[in-house]
């Protein structure tokens, strides 16, 4: 899963966002604030497209945030609420309670960006993780399929032996008949 866009808005006014991929998201986003704004949840989850459009609305300010899998919700609801936190604890935010567009520092598309890539990249951290674990759990499964495999060829072969030593008593036990 990856977090592609992020956004803040104000109503249907958005008031910094970024992308980390091309693509259009601009019609997709006016579509998910509208339906924010009818629903008035707190936290939606919307499909449109290739795309999952995940919401968190407090105090009149939404904040939006696009993935490339509907599989996982943590990671975006704790990006939005990163991303949120972060947003409210800015001072200019603070002395306005709806803050116009030009309010809103230039940099906090840098803060977007920020987060992003430190959420996608705990998704990267976690796959890794995730693939050694598997790695490790199909090692240990080869090492115990070959001890059965070692232990019964052991099996295999200690009849063999028990077969041969049969078979040398037995020409033995034939050789003391005859010359008894």
């Amino acid at each position: 899963m990856t977090i592609t866009y992020s956004c803040v808005a104000n109503g249907r006014t958005v008031l910094a966002q970024l992308a980390l991929t091309g693509g259009s998201y601009q019609e997709a986003v006016a579509t998910v604030l509208r339906l924010v704004l009818l629903r008035a949840e707190p936290k939606t989850i919307t499909k449109l497209g290739s795309y999952v459009y995940h919401t968190l609305s407090i105090d009149g300010i939404t904040y939006l945030c696009a993935t490339d899998n509907a599989l996982d919700a943590m990671v975006p609801s704790a990006f939005l609420k990163k991303v949120s936190d972060t947003f409210m604890k800015n001072p200019l935010i603070s002395q306005d309670h709806f803050p116009p567009s030009n309010a809103v520092p230039a940099d906090f598309q840098q803060v977007l960006g920020k987060y992003m890539v430190k959420y996608n990249k705990n998704q990267d951290i976690s796959k890794i993780s995730t693939l050694k674990s598997q790695v490790t759990d199909v090692t240990n499964i080869m090492t115990q399929t070959i001890d059965v495999i070692l232990e019964r060829e052991e099996r295999m072969i200690d009849p063999n032996n028990e077969t041969v030593s049969l078979q040398t008593n037995k020409k033995k036990h034939k050789l003391k008949k005859g010359t008894e």
